[in-house]
Parts: structure tokens; C-alpha cells; sequence
């Protein structure tokens, strides 16, 4: 982020008071708990609880969790609804709608039968809610503006306070403008922990929501209208490879959350390692219920949980397993051009347009090509690997699962040193005929013979 971007945002912040509004009244408003807030990108350490109910923290990707305060034995916490600068990769700037300096906002982490009191101050342009997706709470507090409560006007704060009834994966977002708001960015995670500590306890605890936006090249806002023809895919509103990996000790029990807040389905698929779905935002899958899986398909406003054992040394992808989300700054309306000689062509353009470049030819491959693209915008796909070029953006992480990766160490180990003889390699020998089956004709016609059609079938 920019000085002067910082420096706006600060500016623009420091002029909305704090009114009260709702259930915070004026008196109430000059208690509020701090309302910290992020800019960095970078994934920040588990926040371990300094007091309140012990619990095994998450690891938020790219993200952060959010400090409270003890009231008479209530987790007070404040979030701040405002607009942010979010870097979704480096060379990328987005403005976004988020919480506390960052979109998505902070994770939540509580205790289940914890008492929370939440503040929400909107410093957006706009009135908002905040509704807590997946909590069992009285119906005053779930949110819904207009139906639970009135919306919270610019410069208000209001209140929200429940009891956190069951453990599980949850998110936050408004239900005040929703297509825009939630366009813009505006979401964040809530996970709620087992009373008992030793109850679904894992060694490692990973967690991200997922975030499509439309952000035409060259520009910084999103277009909030757009209901398909999203051009950046994200994991915390980060691209790859401005995603951080997840590394891992060899042997770690490991879990990984995520949230969908697109306008579709993600398969999620991971590689070298079968998991199973553990948890959904209805709560803990019983064990007789799971099943072994790569991939699980994640809807539109569902949270899952999968968990495995890291037992396979490697840099193994993790990533949606719809192609045109792992890529960036993605054309719509591209022609498929493989196998169209653009040589004359391209000589004649390239007199009007020096640096043109064929596209598509021989393939989607764009790995190597300096294009030149407009200010603020990333490559399509990019990402470099120890072999070269790895060709992905948008929704794509790399589990690094090492041996000698320390406990608690969430750095990243580098490039996976492989074992001798592991890598696949270029063949140089004499390549052997490709075998058929018994009976079957060979698949190509003996040298020098013309290829026989036969006619068959509808009439022929």
C-alpha cells in the first residue's frame, strides 16, 4: 500500500465519529474496546488467547484474528466496517469495502458457550448489518436489516451480543446491501472452538473464505453489478502467487477451512493427499459419516472443514479445479485461435502496433510471454517454480509438507529437495510402439499408406 493511500484512508477514517446509535449509547460509545487494524497482507502468527478459554488457534491465510477484551467475563470485540486498499498481489492494488483495515476482515475466534459482545461502527458511505452466517442466536442479533434490526446508519455503532452455542466454522457479512457490500469484499470468518481443547484438535489449522471480483484492467474498484464475468479469483482476496503456501510439518494431523462467498461453486482439490470433509457451517461431521476424498465441491455460502495427515513430503498443489480460476485478469471474449497461421497477419499489425503478439495459436500457454498490460493489473497466469513457469493465478496454494519443518513454524521452507531419481524426466531413447489391445487394428496406418475411412452407422 502507498503512503498516500494510507494516508487517505487515515484521513477519511478519522472523520467519522463514533455516535451512538442502536443499542450503544453516547455514554456507552467512549467505552468501546480498541478496534485494531491491519494493512499488511502477510499472514499473521495464530493469536494465541491471553485469557479468557484456551483453545488451539487458526492460521488465517493472508489474514489475521482479531483481539478482544474481558468485560464481566464477556470476549468484547470491535469491528470497524470501512473502506480499505487491499493488495491482491504485488504490482495489484484493489479498492475494497472490508473491516479493521483489510477485506476479508479478522478472523473471530471464541470458545463455545463463550458470551460475545460485538461493536460494529460503519464508516462506509452507505448504511450496513452485520449478520453472523451459521450462528444459533435470538433473532434481534442475526443481521438481516429491515427484518432483526434497523440498518446502521454511516458514523453509528451498534451492538451485537449472544451466546456462542456450538463449535464449528462460520463467517460473517452484511445483510444490508448485500450485492454490493459482498462484492466490494465485505465477509470475514468466525470459528468457534470446542470447549474441550482436546476435542477435534489438530496439529496445524488453515483457514480462508473465497472472493471473486471484477476489476476491469488498469483499474482499482471492482464492479459490483456483475454477476458472472468475474476476472480475479481469490483465497482471502489474495492471487496467486500473492497466496501464502501452507507449510507443514511430515506426520501433522492438518485442517483446512474455507468459506465460499462467489457467485458460484468451487471444487476445491488437493494433491498427494486424500482428506475428508469434517465439518460444514452446520457443525462437526460425525466420523461414521466421511468418506475419502481429493476434492470437495464448496457451494455458494458454505463453509467446509477437511482434515488429513500430512504424510507425503512435497510441494503439492492446492486449488480449484475450475481452470479459469486459477488465472487473473482473464478476457471473456478471447477467440480459440489453436491452429490459425497468424504469421502474415501478425507481420502486417505489428507495423501499426509495434510489440503486438499472437495469442493462442499453438495454445492457452502463457508462460514466458512478456505482454504488456495496463497499470494495476496482474498477468494472467504467472508463479515461478524451481522447473520454471508454473503457469496459475487466482485460487492456488502450495501445502509444503516437510520432515524438518519445526512445530509451530509456519514459514516458508522453499522449494521441496527431491530425492534422487523422483522427478520425472525428458526420455531421450528409442520411444517403444504404443501397445493395443488384442485384436484391435493398429492405431496408425503403416508408412506410405493413406488412411482408410470406413463409413458406419445413421445410414452410411
Amino acid at each position: 500500500m502507498s503512503n498516500s493511500s494510507s494516508i487517505n484512508r487515515r484521513s477519511f477514517l478519522s472523520g467519522a465519529a463514533l455516535l451512538g446509535a442502536g443499542l450503544v449509547s453516547r455514554a456507552g460509545a467512549a467505552g468501546l474496546p480498541e478496534a485494531p487494524v491491519q494493512a499488511s497482507a502477510a499472514t499473521a502468527p495464530p493469536l494465541v488467547p491471553p485469557n479468557g478459554r484456551p483453545y488451539n488457534p487458526v492460521v488465517t491465510l493472508n489474514g489475521w484474528s482479531l483481539p478482544w477484551r474481558m468485560k464481566d467475563n464477556v470476549k468484547e470485540f470491535h469491528l470497524v466496517a470501512e473502506p480499505v486498499v487491499r493488495e491482491i498481489a504485488p504490482g495489484m492494488l484493489a479498492n475494497l469495502w472490508g473491516y479493521n483495515g483489510q477485506s476479508p476482515g479478522p478472523t473471530i475466534e471464541v470458545v463455545e458457550g463463550d458470551r460475545v459482545r460485538i461493536f460494529v461502527t460503519n464508516k462506509l458511505p452507505e448504511h450496513t448489518s452485520v449478520h453472523w452466517h451459521g450462528q444459533i442466536l435470538p433473532n434481534g442479533m442475526d443481521g438481516v436489516s429491515g427484518v432483526t434490526q434497523p440498518a446502521i446508519k454511516p458514523g453509528k455503532t451498534f451492538v451485537y451480543e449472544f451466546v456462542a452455542k456450538h463449535a464449528g466454522t462460520f463467517m460473517y457479512h452484511p445483510h444490508a446491501d448485500e450485492m454490493a457490500q459482498i462484492a466490494m469484499g465485505m465477509m470475514g470468518l468466525w470459528i468457534t472452538h470446542p470447549r474441550d481443547i482436546r476435542q477435534h484438535a489438530v496439529d496445524r489449522d488453515f483457514a480462508f473464505l473465497l472472493a471473486a471480483y471484477d476489476v476491469e484492467p488498469g483499474s482499482y474498484t471492482p464492479k459490483v453489478n456483475t454477476m458472472l464475468d468475474f476476472n480475479l479469483w481469490t483465497f482471502n482476496s489474495r492471487a496467486f502467487p500473492a497466496i501464502d503456501p501452507m507449510p507443514v510439518r511430515q506426520g501433522d494431523r492438518v485442517r483446512i477451512r474455507a468459506g465460499n462467498l462467489t457467485m458460484t461453486n468451487h471444487p476445491l482439490h488437493m494433491h498427494g493427499h486424500t482428506f475428508e470433509v469434517t465439518g460444514t457451517d452446520g457443525g462437526w461431521v460425525r466420523p461414521s459419516a466421511r468418506w475419502p476424498e481429493v476434492t470437495t465441491d464448496l457451494a455458494v455460502g458454505q463453509m467446509r472443514a477437511i482434515e488429513f495427515v500430512a504424510d507425503n513430503p512435497g510441494d503439492w498443489s492446492f486449488h480449484c479445479h475450475k481452470s479459469h480460476h486459477t488465472m487473473n485478469a482473464m478476457g471473456h471474449d478471447v477467440p480459440t485461435l489453436i491452429g490459425v497461421d497468424h504469421r502474415g497477419v501478425a507481420e502486417k499489425i505489428n507495423r501499426l502496433v509495434p510489440g503486438y503478439m499472437v495469442m493462442g495459436d499453438k495454445g492457452g500457454a502463457m508462460g514466458g510471454m512478456q505482454m504488456p498490460i495496463p497499470e494495476n493489473t496482474l498477468p494472467m497466469m504467472t508463479g515461478k517454480g524451481q522447473f520454471g513457469d508454473i503457469e496459475m493465478g487466482g485460487m492456488f496454494t502450495l501445502l509444503k509438507v516437510r520432515k524438518d519443518q519445526a512445530r509451530g513454524d509456519y514459514s516458508d521452507p522453499g522449494p521441496y529437495k527431491h530425492p534422487q531419481g523422483t522427478v520425472a524426466y525428458e526420455w531421450t531413447g528409442e520411444v517403444p510402439p504404443a501397445p493395443s489391445a488384442p485384436g484391435m487394428a493398429p492405431l496408425a496406418p503403416a508408412a506410405g499408406q493413406p488412411l482408410q475411412l470406413k463409413r458406419g452407422g445413421h445410414g452410411h
